[in-house]
């Protein structure tokens, strides 16, 4: 596992820890519509993927996040010069652009909801995720034999439909803002990307798509 992973871990879990008890640290950071755009808190975009409801919430996306870091990084040091820092550092970029760009995505679905908030790293597991099958589609096989490009295509459909019916207790929004990034960041990062894998990202980029009339319909 390379230390980047393991930093983001640590401190991840650490800063989640510390607001398990400490209401108030955990009401000001975590991501709350009416508090960035009327407060600027902007910080929030960030430092609410730090931030997990409970020790359960924090250990499934530390898992997750660990399971595919290393073939993000490992691809993107081989297309570097075998350097593990310069995909290191290409990781952590894509992570945590992903946790950004997912709340992005809840804000602007969410920005006319006062009772709307979100905590968790998810935005970013999921750029992560999305990252790995957009390089591996085939290879990755999730839950052991599910291809990535077709659990990609079924996770990210079944998003949408969550977005468009509130499913849940469920982020829906800031999983697929962060899955967006997560798969337009290597092909930006990485150009011949696309090409290898074009067949795949194609189809994954469907359901966003359709994510995007969705979008199209509610400012209307």
């Amino acid at each position: 596992m390379a230390l980047i992973t393991i930093i983001i871990i640590v401190v991840t879990g650490l800063f989640s820890y510390r607001a398990f008890s400490d209401y108030n640290l955990f009401e000001r950071f975590k991501f709350q519509p009416q508090a960035i755009t009327e407060g600027k808190q902007y910080d929030r975009l960030l430092m609410s993927g730090f931030l997990h409801v409970d020790m359960g919430h924090l250990i499934f996306n530390m898992l997750t996040l660990y399971f595919f870091a290393t073939p993000v990084i490992q691809f993107f040091a081989m297309q570097f010069g075998g350097s593990i820092a310069t995909g290191s550092v290409v990781f952590a970029v894509i992570y945590l652009l992903s946790i950004v760009g997912g709340n992005l995505l809840a804000l602007f679905f969410q920005k006319n909801n006062p009772r709307y908030s979100a905590v968790g790293a998810s935005g970013g597991v999921m750029g992560i995720v999305m990252a790995a099958i957009a390089i591996f589609p085939n290879e990755l096989q999730i839950y052991g034999f599910i291809p990535g490009w077709l659990f990609a295509i079924l996770y990210l459909g079944y998003t949408v439909y969550g977005v468009q019916k509130q499913l849940g207790n469920i982020g829906h929004e800031a999983h697929m803002g962060g899955a967006i990034v997560g798969l337009v960041a290597p092909i930006v990062i990485y150009p011949p990307l696309f090409e290898l894998n074009m067949v795949y990202i194609l189809g994954m980029l469907v359901p966003i798509a359709a994510l995007f009339v969705l979008a199209m319909k509610s400012r209307k």
